[in-house]
């Protein structure tokens, strides 16, 4: 198990071990962790005295956005991005928060990038409170995902910008990468705006208001980048299908072009193959001059049949 601690009295931060933290009685403590194992648990559970709901909660390996207001404190639990490897599926880690009054418990199984961000503001002075490391958790969130939300939207916008026949393939990796990126994320964002919105309204004077302000503002934007990225994906869904269009007519521009040569080449192999028959009775076969002709024959359905197509305008379609 791994993780670090911070002690803040009068707005004082001061870094402390896991195993300090539960000996302080005064000020605001807030300890991360960082584990997967049994270990984590056995320390939640016999050494913070959290209850075993509210342990199950911390360690589940399956979790999503939710925030859930208790007698003796809230959970809430955050999704943001990390530099990690995680499932296909799973483009989001996740930050399970226990806050009481003055003191706040988070583990996280990846490390969050929204982590650093925060301890940063506690370093700072910035955090004194439960509601303002939440705050700032939130705020650290949002803010890291806005920048890879608007990139989203500018790889579309450069899709459509560029939709070209001769770039089908390219354009339609480039739509599915963004398209699944988009779902990926909105299938967080809207389940975390639900769970930010809900703490902002939890009764309890340990979250004051300019905490519940903070955490309604992040849960605002959380709904937009929400909206923006099921706006992204309805125009990667869009683009998707002109794609296949072009595509479509692409394959039809190849296939008209080989059904010409064919039906150039059609009369040609059925006069070369009538005459390539090693039989006697064929008209002029012995003669000097029937090669030639053949030829000026094969020339002459071969330029006919051209003009043809050109008068009737098959090649442009």
């Amino acid at each position: 198990m791994s993780g670090f601690g911070y002690r803040i009295d009068e707005g004082k931060p001061r870094r402390i071990t896991v195993a300090d933290a539960l000996d302080c009685s005064a000020g605001f403590v807030w300890v991360h962790l960082s584990a997967t194992n049994a270990e984590a648990a056995a320390w939640l559970r016999d050494q913070a005295k959290l209850p075993e709901y509210v342990v199950e909660s911390l360690i589940a390996q399956e979790t999503r956005p939710r925030c859930d207001g208790y007698d003796a404190g809230a959970y809430l639990n955050l999704r943001g991005r990390t530099e990690e490897d995680l499932d296909s599926s799973d483009l989001l880690a996740s930050v399970r928060i226990w806050a009481t009054r003055g003191r706040v418990i988070s583990v996280t199984r990846k490390h969050l990038l929204a982590t650093d961000t925060v301890e940063e503001s506690v370093k700072q002075g910035s955090v004194t409170d439960p509601g303002d490391l939440i705050t700032a958790y939130a705020t650290a969130i949002t803010a890291d995902l806005d920048p890879v939300v608007a990139a989203l939207g500018d790889d579309i916008d450069d899709c459509e910008q560029a939709l070209d026949a001769d770039r089908v393939y390219e354009l339609r990796r480039l739509v599915t990468r963004v398209r699944i990126t988009s779902i990926g994320y909105r299938r967080f964002l809207n389940p975390q705006r639900a769970a930010l919105e809900k703490m902002a309204q939890l009764p309890g004077d340990w979250l004051d208001g300019d905490d519940r302000a903070h955490v309604a503002a992040a849960a605002d934007r959380a709904a937009r980048m929400a909206e923006e990225l099921e706006a992204i994906r309805e125009r990667a869904s869009l683009i998707h299908e002109t794609l296949t269009d072009l595509r479509a007519e692409l394959i039809d521009t190849r296939s008209l072009i080989i059904a010409i040569a064919a039906m150039i080449f059609l009369p040609l192999t059925f006069i070369t193959g009538l005459y390539g028959m090693n039989v006697d009775g064929l008209p002029y076969a012995h003669e000097p001059w029937s090669f030639d002709a053949i030829m000026a024959v094969c020339v002459l359905i071969s330029v006919g049949a051209i003009v043809y197509f050109m008068r009737k305008q098959w090649f442009r379609r």
